[in-house]
């Protein structure tokens, strides 16, 4: 018998029902409708595309029609930071995310997959990895209709990067932008605020992102701020100067208008966990000041990047052939050395080569493959980036598990998986990834929200919906209302929870049973379709004859 240890009393439902026969009616659902409110028993009616009636629908008719009592009916949630733009190339089901109940996939940390020239094409195709991929696009906005044109099962959408704005103009060079350059930057911001971006993306920890200034910044989201975008930013600290980088991004939305949004705010390393409060105190602030500014995260004490984040940006600049015969070089090497910002090397572990000759280090950490090689630390991250060629993927241990409850109880955090959307099969088993590809929407849902109390539920599925449609600036998405978008989550509150561990990462979050998108079902008992309905969502500043939607 199910416990409903998550059901306040249950509001009675006023029915907005449709006269005819519908495509599809969900009975007897708990509604939990995205907006905070309290949940209720009713249905749901999808005809086509949209959500047509929501209630006690006891004389509508469906086509077909699913029996969920004792299920919650939600709407689809939205992965703020998702890295799928290549995993869905590979497989358009979006597996790993779909099985959480995920319907919209947000790109653009900093690159994202357009304004692409020539070189930077040519480098993509070069530096691909396991999974390969001709690229059929050069804007922003045709990358997403290439997508959506192919088919896939969720929705997509992306910020427009600043990284990649700057390497579209400067390459790699650690210099500020000429006015011609700056203005040719600031043309791609527009172009692809018109074809659709939702804003401007930042990722300012990494070269060349970091050898941008403010004011660089700031002329950029300018542009985006004209057409309603956001600036979303990994901003430039969050270690020690996690406080500073936090200064930036607040000078930036007041010199420009714009809403402001944290990626993965944290605050990393031991030394630095006592910063997350002021961070936090910072923030409330500026959103008491009048600010619109917010965060999301991943539900993780861990993070997931490159061998580049703890090097020195300097010797990176040129990219990364540059970097590489850098590091060959032993003048230059014992420079690094000396600047290397290492965690213990307990606390690092590789899950990502390229060279098969490296790919039995997959799993192991920096102290176990630095043991076998007979090298220091420091020495072993240098050889392996020159001998893999690659950033080389790694997960850190750097943050407090203490600090990720404070900020799953966030009323302003969001979520996102930073992560791509894998399946766990094929290529995809050919390296390892952060467990957070598999669970971070799970884990939320099941141990925070079920198993430790920290928010509630309807609060829960507010803050995985309606609130980053809101950030996001799209419409009709994000609640269960008539005339929305039948984007729809079925799943077990008392089940739901995510099984991938750093051990074993690729494995699938249990719990979701149906998911719609568009009002097609994508997910059925838990299994995909292969439906690939998902639709490029645009953002509001999209200047196309067809409307919000394309």
């Amino acid at each position: 018998m199910i416990s409903r240890w998550w059901l306040v009393p249950l509001v009675a439902a006023l029915a907005c029902a449709p006269a005819e026969p519908v495509d599809l009616v969900l009975r007897g659902g708990i509604i939990v409708d995205g907006s905070g409110g309290e949940p209720f028993v009713g249905d749901l009616a999808i005809d086509g595309d949209w959500i047509v009636g929501l209630g006690d629908l006891g004389t509508t008719r469906g086509e077909r029609e699913l029996d969920v009592r004792g299920l919650v009916i939600a709407p689809g949630f939205i992965n703020m930071l998702s890295w799928a733009t290549v995993s869905l190339l590979e497989d358009p089901r979006a597996q790993s995310d779909v099985r959480q109940g995920v319907t919209l996939e947000v790109f653009g940390e900093g690159w994202s997959m357009g304004p692409l020239n020539e070189a930077m094409k040519r480098e993509t195709v070069e530096r691909q990895s396991d999974i390969k991929f001709d690229i059929e696009w050069t804007t922003l906005g045709e990358y997403l209709t290439h997508l959506e044109r192919r088919g896939v099962a969720p929705n997509v959408a992306s910020f427009v990067g600043a990284t990649t704005v700057r390497i579209h103009e400067l390459g790699y060079e650690d210099r500020a932008p000429t006015a011609e350059e700056l203005e040719r930057m600031r043309a791609l911001v527009r172009q692809a605020m018109e074809e659709g971006a939702l804003g401007v993306g930042s990722s300012l920890i990494y070269a060349p992102a970091s050898f941008a200034e403010t004011d660089e910044l700031v002329a950029l989201v300018e542009e985006a701020a004209r057409y309603g975008g956001l600036y979303i930013s990994h901003i430039r600290g969050e270690g020690e100067g996690l406080l500073e980088a936090l200064d930036e991004l607040l000078e930036i939305a007041r010199r420009t208008g714009a809403r402001a949004e944290v990626y993965h705010f944290k605050a990393s390393r031991p030394e630095n966990w006592d910063l997350l409060e002021l961070a936090i105190d910072k923030i409330e602030r500026a959103r008491a000041e009048g600010l619109s500014v917010a965060a999301n995260i991943y539900t993780y004490p861990a993070s997931a990047t490159g061998l580049d984040a703890v090097m020195p940006t300097w010797v990176q600049e040129g990219g990364h052939e540059a970097w590489v015969e850098r590091l060959r070089d032993p003048e230059i090497r014992q420079q690094v050395r000396a600047e290397l910002e290492l965690l213990p090397p307990e606390k690092m572990l590789f899950i990502d080569f390229r060279n098969p000759a490296l790919e039995h280090f997959t799993g192991k950490t920096l102290a176990e493959v630095a043991a076998l090689r007979g090298t220091s630390p420091e020495d072993t991250v240098m050889d392996l980036v020159v001998e893999d060629d690659s950033r080389v993927g790694t997960i850190y241990f750097s943050m407090s598990e203490d600090n990720v409850r404070r900020k799953v109880g966030l009323p302003w955090v969001s979520f996102g998986s930073d992560a791509g959307a894998p399946s766990a099969e094929g290529v995809f088993l050919e390296s390892s990834t952060h467990p957070r590809a598999y669970g971070t929407f799970a884990r939320f849902l099941g141990r925070y929200v079920r198993e430790e109390g920290l928010v509630s539920l309807s609060e829960a599925i507010r803050r995985l919906t309606s609130w980053p449609a809101e950030r996001l600036g799209i419409e009709r998405r994000g609640r269960l209302a008539v005339d929305h978008f039948a984007d729809v989550t079925v799943f077990d509150a008392e089940s739901i929870i995510d099984r991938a561990t750093f051990e074993q990462p690729h494995q699938y979050s249990e719990g979701v049973v149906h998911v719609f998108v568009n009002g097609e079902q994508v997910l059925a008992e838990g299994e995909p379709t292969g439906a690939t309905p998902g639709r490029f969502v645009r953002g509001p500043g999209h200047r196309g004859d067809s409307g919000q939607e394309g």
